[in-house]
């Protein structure tokens, strides 16, 4: 293929993207210049992070927690107003003094919330170290436990979610869950002492209550059982739809625990299990083991026995 025929070939393929931009289905934004930015995102949430566990991951980054404060103002303010420009279709050019204050006034509220969200996460990662025999010490814990990561991501991300932010909620979570495997929906409501131990593939709704002392091995879903539709078939949002998980719950790895159901204090719900129904406090429930086939190799060569 020579150049013309190279430069026809890209100019065809630009011109049929061009009238797939101008649609107006809402999957683009060629200009970009309203929409939160990703790589901007993750920099304040990781620079959050460091005002959670100072020196854990940006040491020496920044002389004092008031600059990296002062950071996270300015840069988170600017994300959630591309965020509410975007969800209100305004010109962002045009952006008053008003809506400036306005998400500086969301930012600060949620900046507000740190030392608080500390406390709790100084519970966590005591839970994580109470309930792993693995656990050598809190800096192993901090530097290396995807499942502390991913909590408090959530749990940053979960006063966004409170104050209506758009968008950079799902951001933040759904950057933990790139980075650790893990998916829990800003929304989620997650109480003090929670460990998600190994972690993979653990999912957790929106609508999902977990109490305190909660532990989850990987694997596990606490998800929605059904999906029910309006009368013009569109999924209906915002409903209960995902379990509540009482205080010192433990979930084994597997487990699809699944609708708007409660789960009492004190229950154990053992790997694999399927539960779309509430326990009462202090239920221990199990799977039924698989059967196994077994076959004896013949180790003289001979084959199976």
């Amino acid at each position: 293929m020579n150049r013309l025929e190279k430069k026809n070939a890209l100019n065809a393929i630009h011109d049929e993207l061009q009238k797939s931009y101008a649609d107006g289905f809402g999957v683009n934004d060629a200009g970009g210049d309203s929409l939160p930015r990703r790589s901007e995102v993750i920099a304040v949430t990781e620079k959050l992070l460091e005002l959670i566990f100072p020196g854990f991951d940006r040491a020496g980054t920044y002389p004092s927690a008031a600059v990296l404060l002062g950071d996270c103002m300015r840069e988170l303010s600017d994300q959630i107003s591309r965020a509410m420009h975007r969800m209100s279709g305004d010109d962002c050019d045009s952006c008053t003094n008003g809506c400036n204050s306005k998400c500086d006034t969301l930012t600060l509220a949620m900046l507000q919330r740190l030392p608080a969200i500390r406390e709790i996460m100084k519970l966590d990662v005591k839970a994580a170290y109470n309930g792993d025999p693995a656990a050598k010490n809190y800096d192993e814990i901090i530097l290396s436990y995807p499942g502390v990561k991913a909590i408090a991501i959530q749990r940053l991300a979960h006063e966004l979610y409170v104050l209506n932010v758009p968008l950079i909620p799902r951001m933040m979570t759904e950057y933990a869950h790139s980075v650790t495997g893990i998916d829990i929906h800003p929304g989620a409501k997650i109480g003090s002492g929670v460990f998600i131990d190994h972690g993979t593939g653990v999912v957790v709704g929106e609508t999902a209550v977990i109490g305190d002392n909660v532990r989850i091995y990987q694997g596990v879903t606490l998800g929605a059982a059904n999906f029910p539709k309006n009368a013009c078939g569109m999924l209906i949002k915002g409903n209960k739809r995902h379990p509540t998980v009482g205080n010192n719950v433990t979930i084994y790895s597997g487990a699809s625990v699944l609708g708007d159901i409660t789960i009492g204090d004190n229950s154990v719900i053992g790997g694999n299990v399927w539960l779309a129904e509430s326990l009462p406090p202090g239920t221990k429930i199990t799977a039924l083991p698989p059967e196994h086939r077994k076959k004896f190799l013949n180790t003289t060569g001979g084959g199976e026995k």
